[in-house]
């Protein structure tokens, strides 16, 4: 019997406007190269930086194994809890992107620790948030 350890996981963006009306959209991530390291080392006992915040963006190129940044990064938030919340195999990570802030055409999220490293990446269609709306994002990476 072989045995595989695939990191994945899914981002809930929650778009709240002024009027309190909630759009909620849920995209696939991707995990990439320097995010399966930095879990390696984590498991192999070495304390890298937890992760700590979600950057927005407004890039358009498809998520690579090999990317290291956003491609169009127009804003970054602290996480709610950094580090994230671990249940079973499943650790969530949020953040909240108030009014006034990560205005624009958003089509593109990453989670990154206080080193820049980055763990996940995620392109999908565009989250149209205006300067009056809220968006709490959040991140769940699962171990299959």
């Amino acid at each position: 019997m072989q045995d595989s350890f695939k990191p994945e996981g899914e981002i809930t963006f929650k778009l709240t406007n002024s009027k309190g009306e909630v759009k909620e959209t849920t995209v696939r991530n991707l995990v990439v190269s320097g995010g399966r390291t930095w879990i390696t080392a984590r498991m192999g006992g070495d304390t890298p930086p937890l992760m700590s915040s979600i950057a927005v963006g407004t890039g358009t190129t498809a998520a690579e194994l090999t990317d290291t940044a956003l491609e169009a990064q127009i804003d970054i938030a602290e996480m709610t809890e950094p580090g994230g919340n671990v249940t079973a195999n499943v650790i969530a990570y949020s953040a909240t992107f108030p009014a006034g802030n990560a205005t624009g055409a958003i089509t593109e999220a990453g989670i990154f620790n206080e080193d820049d490293l980055m763990l996940s990446r995620s392109v999908f269609p565009v989250i149209n948030k205006q300067a009056d709306d809220v968006l709490n994002v959040i991140w769940r990476v699962r171990i299959q």
